[in-house]
């Protein structure tokens, strides 16, 4: 407790990337919405499906005549890579990032290595530490493999991290490894309906370096969600 507010202990702080630390909408949007089309399928329908897996898997499930998913995944990835225009970073992340320990915190993405570095660096915001990607593991989420792998790396358990997510994938992943979730809400066009804490941005957060290396945080609205990130 402090100052008479409970603060949770944690190890580490696990982020997703699309929607949790940057905005890429527009353009995976624009991609897939080329993709899609081509396809003969009903773009406006299709495109709310894409977020928060694996590329692969959001064709794999399509289950398209003719087509080899892998190849498609990976023809779609190139041209996200290429199309980063109007990826943008969610409000306060780049700040919050840099006030975590470097050895406390990885970014955990469905995207492939290279986009995500791609994307990263477009948006301006910090080169991860750590970085989990869906190169590294066989199940994406919302498997909990991404989140327990991190946090081996980091030398703890999901169960002792802080998860921020967006999608509902993304929360159930971290729900299944066992971790504290926090859901960030910045691109959500309607309501989310969880029982995990949310925030709209980062910018909610107030956030507090101690002596000992530590970092406190918590939401500012009266009875939010603390925590104290060890040193």
């Amino acid at each position: 407790m402090e100052n008479g507010i409970t603060m949770q202990s944690i190890d580490a702080v696990l982020l997703d990337m699309d929607g949790t630390i940057l905005n890429s909408i527009k353009s995976a949007e624009r991609v897939w919405a080329i993709w899609a089309a081509k396809q003969g399928l009903d773009v406006d329908a299709f495109l709310p499906t894409i977020h928060g897996i694996q590329s692969v898997e959001t064709i794999r499930r399509l289950a398209l005549p003719g087509l080899i998913p892998e190849v498609e995944a990976a023809a779609i990835t190139q041209a996200e890579i290429e199309d980063v225009e109007g990826v943008e970073p969610i409000p306060g992340a780049a700040e919050f990032l840099g006030a975590l320990p470097a050895h406390r915190w990885a970014i955990v993405t469905s995207a492939p290595r290279e986009l995500a570095l791609r994307r990263i660096q477009a948006a301006g915001m910090p080169q991860p530490p750590l970085l989990i990607s869906a190169e590294d593991v066989q199940h994406g989420k919302p498997a909990p493999d991404c989140f327990l792998l991190a946090a081996q790396r980091l030398g703890t358990t999901a169960d002792k991290c802080l998860v921020f997510e967006d999608s509902p994938a993304g929360v159930l992943s971290g729900e299944r490894a066992g971790a504290t979730v926090m859901v960030i809400t910045t691109t959500h066009h309607t309501a989310f309906v969880t029982d995990h804490a949310a925030i709209l941005d980062y910018r909610e957060l107030a956030v507090e370096r101690k002596e000992d290396g530590s970092v406190a945080f918590r939401q500012r609205e009266a009875g939010g969600a603390s925590f104290v990130l060890k040193a």
